[in-house]
């Protein structure tokens, strides 16, 4: 309705009238911007782990802080957002994610790695919940299906173009990772820049003095649309957490592939395939998505596990490639249930939901991997791992698939 009287109270005022669709497009590069930052390390790792010194236990479990601060984040940043406005959440978010940009920039230890990527996965916390809430609130309401498909696109596009940023940058020159990660600041400097310009409205914090912080939930209604969500995006990103973490370690190790171009384009591979599948996805229905979001997964899973039993580069690239596309359909889903049934006042609390479901999974397992890889070896771990999480996403899928067919 286009009265305020008759808006419910809390509801954003973005959902009232239409906005102009640079605001939507606008919130949506602050959350590319950050996104940006998460993975613009990937095609440094190899590099760190030969001038520091670790193994691949220690590798994910620098990737693990990055989820133990992301995760940290989604248990308040999506409540604060729906209670007090966007901007006042994302505003400190984006400071961390300089922070971290800087550190990066200096890293000569494990600490500072470690220190680094908590205050990214922070970052991420905040604009997977807060950032991707203000994509929707500003889309307005006749945009809502397209407002969730740029805010699930913004973050996946984000998460491609930083390694492939990175992998240029580290093939052209010999030191590349003050350059790298000073090309990231001024990015995060423009995001800084285009939220102060949103009209991202502040919330009442006076009324309803009730509230307090609680563990993140839904109204019992919305719940179900939460865990279809996560049980296709919770294999999906976990898949591509595997990559992430391992992929330019299984380069090196299986193929003797070291160039950090290679592996950030393997990681942006996957990413752009992650952001094509979307779109492709548009005229799908939710429960089609979600599907082919999980039959991704299983075949991404087989590729990985070619991979490593016949050193086959081609195989993990196209592992890459459904991992993307398993992620991708997953969160495409997830968020547009979110976008079309969740109450603006709950909808960032709903993104942080979502994201908890699915990050929880991507933190432990590859962890997990590479203590069994650090023990058994590279191939029986990712084999293991593969088998796993192949069975994992074709149960979510069977189930999420059965009862939207019942409704």
């Amino acid at each position: 309705m286009s009265s305020v009287s008759s808006c419910p109270v809390g509801q954003p005022t973005s959902e009232i009238a239409a906005n102009p669709p640079w605001q939507m497009w606008g919130a949506a590069w602050i959350v590319s911007a950050v996104f940006i930052l998460s993975n613009s390390a990937t095609p440094l790792y190899v590099r760190w782990q030969a001038a520091i010194g670790f193994s691949s236990a220690t590798l994910t479990g620098i990737f693990a802080a990055y989820i133990l601060g992301l995760l940290l984040t989604l248990l308040v940043a999506g409540q604060l957002s729906d209670r007090f406005g966007r901007r006042p959440v994302l505003l400190p978010g984006l400071m961390a994610a300089i922070a971290a940009s800087l550190l990066f920039a200096q890293a000569n230890s494990i600490i500072a790695l470690i220190v680094a990527r908590f205050l990214s996965g922070m970052a991420v916390g905040v604009v997977v919940s807060a950032g991707m809430a203000a994509v929707v609130d500003l889309g307005g309401p006749e945009r809502k299906r397209q407002a969730s498909l740029i805010a699930s696109v913004s973050m996946v596009l984000g998460a491609g173009l930083g390694p492939l940023l990175a992998g240029a940058i580290a093939s052209s020159i010999a030191e590349p990772v003050v350059p790298i990660f000073l090309s990231e600041l001024v990015i995060l400097l423009t995001a800084v820049l285009v939220l102060l310009l949103l009209p991202l409205k502040h919330r009442n914090s006076r009324t309803d003095q009730s509230w307090r912080l609680h563990l993140p939930s839904l109204p019992r209604g919305n719940r179900r649309h939460l865990l279809f969500g996560v049980a296709v995006f919770g294999p999906g990103i976990t898949s591509t957490s595997f990559v992430l973490a391992l992929g330019p370690s299984l380069l090196s190790r299986l193929l003797g592939v070291t160039s950090p171009l290679i592996a950030g384009g393997m990681a942006c591979v996957m990413f752009l395939a992650a952001t094509g599948i979307q779109f492709a996805a548009r005229p799908l229905s939710i429960r089609a998505i979600f599907l082919t979001g999980a039959t991704a997964t299983v075949f991404a899973m087989a590729g990985v596990a070619l991979a490593v039993q016949s050193s086959n580069a081609a195989a993990l690239v196209g592992a890459a490639v459904f991992a993307g596309c398993g992620q991708g359909l997953g969160q495409l889903g997830g968020l547009t249930l979110i976008g079309l049934h969740v109450p603006g006042n709950h909808r960032a609390e709903a993104n942080a939901v979502l994201n908890i479901g699915g990050y929880i999974p991507a933190g432990l397992m590859p962890v997990a991997i590479g203590l069994v890889i650090d023990k058994a070896g590279l191939s029986i771990g990712a084999t293991l791992f593969a088998a796993a999480l192949a069975t994992t996403a074709v149960l979510g899928g069977l189930a999420v698939a059965r009862s939207l067919e019942r409704e």
